[in-house]
């Protein structure tokens, strides 16, 4: 199992342990507006998103309207994107609670 997220037509953010992207998907949805994986960051109490999906694409941050946290343990915390995955030094806000 994977650390994965995507964002669903409706512009839920979605994260889960799962093999595919597809996976997170729930019944009539579909995914336009990407994925890629994600990890927690203990040292910056955030969440870090980097990659893309291979079958959605690059996620477009610009499009989430909601985050469902409870594939990430059920509590907000900040979320940063890493467009130079591994390289973290570039952290682009995503969320903050």
């Amino acid at each position: 199992m994977y650390q994965k997220f995507i964002i669903n037509q409706d512009g839920v953010l979605k994260f889960g342990h799962v093999y595919l992207h597809r996976d997170l998907l729930g019944h009539g949805e579909w995914c336009p507006y990407g994925g890629g994986l994600w990890k927690r960051d203990e040292g910056r109490r955030a969440i870090l998103l980097y990659g893309r999906s291979f079958d959605f694409g690059p996620p477009d941050f610009g499009r989430v309207r909601r985050i469902e946290w409870s594939g990430t343990g059920g509590s907000p915390s900040p979320l940063f994107y890493l467009p130079n995955w591994p390289d973290e030094h570039l952290l682009i806000p995503v969320f903050a609670v």
